[in-house]
């Protein structure tokens, strides 16, 4: 069961159809209920009018040989006395229940004579009655109904019978009981059953194929994104896509996301990959330099070039260093929440540097003292490969910031590069030697770093005429937002 209702089309035919047979029952049911009351309601009106018929020439004294009620072929009547004495009753009438006198031959008829009481006799009798007993030939507001059955020239249905009271002069109280048929309440309730139960499991096929045919539209796309989301893993090819389709829905803009999803992990394969190739490019020349000297230093001890090994086992370590810690900040390390004093770490930064100027008020920020200190000395490690004589830092506030300003005298950077400056291992031409200008990774880190801290890192012109660094920091308190990745 759990396979064959396991996917999001069946289930939803499940839902859609229990749903629509949930509301056709309910709906059907109360559609019965209303039409059987209507129908009976019906019955008793007509019942009734003829109780109250019958009653009307009980009241004008009709004599109950007389009474035309009780030749109605359709209409069982009875009429009873206070005592529940059956007095007269329709003549084709052979068994009645539901009317409390399952008496059907009438008594005797008595004689004119003996119908006229005498009148001290019915005087003593309305003496007798409670204070609520009708006046003669008042007949009762109202009926009460019941149901039952009347058997007549051998035919038994069932009946709606209504019973009304009448005052007779002559008869004291009497209880007319007269019933209308309820063969077309039945035969409508019984015809409309019969349409429903042959309708309604119709109706709830034709849902079914309705729902299953719609939803297998509408997920045919979805399993087109499927389909080709496995190819792209099996192939391990992100350049491929998958299909849009040329709608406004969820579908679509699934797709859509999917494939944002696609580019952005084609970039981040690429750009990885890219790393990985200038890491090792990186990594060869001074390797390969520092084999070569100890190769030529176990040939020739003499010739040993110590200060050279240790230049190039440095560079090799920072190097490494900057790898790692590119790679932490590509994991998404986020900076401890400390709070650090930007004024003193420019300082800091700054000492022992020749020709550097530090102008900075107190300003605090939260994040990673380590981290910023890294930025601050890769920006002014970078200054100092192209500044003239002069480097200034300048530490202000900035409405809700904290801005960082490295500037220098030099030649300053060409608008066309200050975006490119930032990207991984790139080194401008005026810069391209490795002794002189690094492995093209100081830029690259000061940025993420700045970008982890929920700040920014921008190249411009300093008023000197050289390049101008700033570094811009929520103010420590300040909502910093999501870092971008």
């Amino acid at each position: 069961m759990s396979r064959l209702f396991g996917s999001v089309r069946s289930r939803a035919t499940l839902g859609a159809t229990l749903v629509v047979a949930v509301a056709l029952v309910a709906a059907g049911t109360a559609l019965l209920l209303s039409l059987r009351a209507n129908l009976t309601g019906e019955a008793g009106t007509r019942a009734e009018r003829s109780a109250q018929a019958v009653a009307s020439e009980l009241a004008a004294r009709t004599p109950l040989d007389k009474l035309s009620g009780l030749d109605a072929e359709d209409t069982p009547v009875q009429i009873v006395d206070e005592d529940g004495v059956l007095l007269a009753a329709s003549e084709d009438l052979e068994r009645i229940s539901g009317t409390g006198t399952s008496e059907v031959i009438p008594a005797p008829a008595p004689s004119d004579e003996d119908d006229r009481d005498d009148p001290d006799d019915r005087d003593d009798d309305r003496d007798d009655r409670d204070d609520d007993s009708l006046d003669p030939g008042e007949i009762a507001p109202g009926a009460s109904y019941t149901n039952g059955t009347a058997t007549i020239d051998g035919d038994t249905e069932d009946y709606r019978f209504a019973a009304v009271e009448v005052e007779t002069p002559d008869r004291g109280r009497l209880t007319v009981h007269a019933g209308a048929p309820l063969a077309a309440e039945h035969s409508a309730v019984g015809t409309a059953l019969t349409a429903m139960l042959i309708g309604f499991p119709l109706l709830l096929g034709v849902v079914a194929a309705v729902t299953w045919l719609v939803t297998g539209r509408a997920l045919r796309p979805v399993e087109g994104i499927r389909r080709e989301m496995a190819a792209i893993t099996a192939s391990e090819d992100l350049r491929r896509r998958v299909p849009e389709p040329a709608t406004h829905d969820e579908v679509a803009r699934l797709a859509r996301t999917t494939n944002a999803t696609l580019a952005a992990l084609e970039a981040s394969v690429e750009r990885q990959r890219a790393f990985v190739a200038d890491a090792s490019h990186e990594l060869r020349s001074p390797i390969a330099s520092l084999r070569t000297q100890l190769e030529v230093a176990a040939a020739h001890p003499e010739l040993l070039d110590l200060d050279g090994a240790v230049e190039d086992t440095v560079r090799l370590q920072n190097l490494a260093a900057d790898l790692l810690l590119l790679a932490r900040l590509d994991t998404g390390e986020r900076p401890a929440g400390t709070r650090v004093d930007l004024a003193a770490l420019a300082r800091e930064a700054a000492a022992g540097r020749e020709g550097v100027t530090v102008e900075a008020e107190p300003v605090e920020v939260s994040g990673s003292r380590g981290q910023l200190s890294r930025v601050l000395a890769n920006l002014l490690d970078n200054a100092e490969r192209h500044a003239r004589e002069r480097i200034t830092v300048t530490v202000r506030r900035e409405g809700g910031a904290a801005v960082v300003g490295v500037a220098d005298d030099g030649e300053g950077v060409a608008e066309a590069d200050r975006e490119r400056i930032f990207e991984r291992f790139v080194r401008l031409d005026a810069a391209r030697s490795r002794d002189d200008g690094g492995a093209g990774l100081g830029l690259a880190i000061a940025r993420d770093v700045a970008v982890r801290h929920g700040g920014t890192l921008t190249a411009g012109a300093a008023p000197a005429g050289g390049a101008l660094f700033e570094l811009r920091l929520p103010l420590a308190g300040a909502d910093r937002g999501t870092p971008r990745a």
